[in-house]
């Protein structure tokens, strides 16, 4: 990554007015993750929420028996269409897909000890167009598929534990919009040793002299730019973390 150095006052401000500009471009597509943390309880009742995108992404931590609920509305009526993900139900042996709380189930799959009580262990639930497919973590392939011939127009999903287990659980949710430009401030009081700037290389988080400050965030941030993509972003670098942080595809990421 490259760092930001030199620079008079006023170089500093129109740099920083230049990098606002740069990262507005893609502003909109940009989104800070604010986990959502909830418990559930051995009751079989769903907490509802908003569905962030048509990625759930989340973390469960349970004995057996982690549902999930997609539907079209918040706390749906028994007659109501929806679709459940039973993650590590039977015992924690299968993981199962079901439509309008009826069985058969439309697919299930042998799936061993995949909970855990002990640790949070990660899952995506993707549904587009009807195509439902369940993941893990770490894995790009799903483990658990079913195409739905009436797709329903998902707009919640609710989260259960039951059969013995309650669940500690943390759900990404990419609707909580931040604008990723809050830690970029003016420093006109910051001393500067030149009227010009140049992107310095750096590695490790080391920070070279008279590097532009860009704001603070339990420490001071600086800027710089990453390869990302195929392309060079602006960033911020956080020298305790050793990296340049670039925002992505609703993320960020450490260069």
């Amino acid at each position: 990554s490259d760092l930001l150095v030199g620079s008079s006052r006023l170089d500093r401000r129109s740099v920083i007015r230049d990098i606002r500009d740069s990262l507005q471009l893609f502003r909109e597509k940009t989104r800070f993750i604010m986990p959502i943390e909830l418990k559930t309880q051995d009751t079989l009742e769903y907490v509802f929420h908003p569905v962030p995108s048509r990625t759930l992404r989340f973390k469960v931590r349970a004995a057996n028996d982690a549902h999930i609920m997609l539907s079209a509305t918040a706390n749906p009526e028994g007659s109501d269409p929806v679709l459940e993900v039973f993650i590590g139900g039977w015992s924690n042996q299968k993981s199962a897909i079901r439509r309008d709380r009826a069985t058969p189930d439309k697919a299930n799959v042998e799936t061993p000890d995949i909970l855990s009580n002990d640790e949070l262990r990660g899952f995506w639930i993707n549904y587009l167009g009807g195509a439902i497919a369940v993941g893990k973590e770490s894995e790009v392939e799903p483990f658990l598929t079913w195409t739905d011939p009436s797709p329903i127009n998902v707009a919640f999903f609710g989260v259960s534990t039951g059969y013995g287990a309650s669940g500690e659980w943390v759900i990404d949710d990419e609707n909580y919009d931040i604008d990723p430009l809050r830690n970029i401030v003016d420093t006109p009081d910051v001393p500067s040793a030149s009227g010009e700037v140049a992107w310095v290389p750096s590695q490790g988080g080391v920070i070279p002299p008279n590097a532009v400050l860009g704001g603070f965030d339990n420490e001071n941030l600086y800027v710089g730019r990453a390869q990302h993509e195929g392309g060079v972003i602006p960033g911020k670098v956080l020298s305790s973390h050793g990296v340049c942080y670039v925002a992505w595809g609703g993320a960020e990421h450490g260069k």
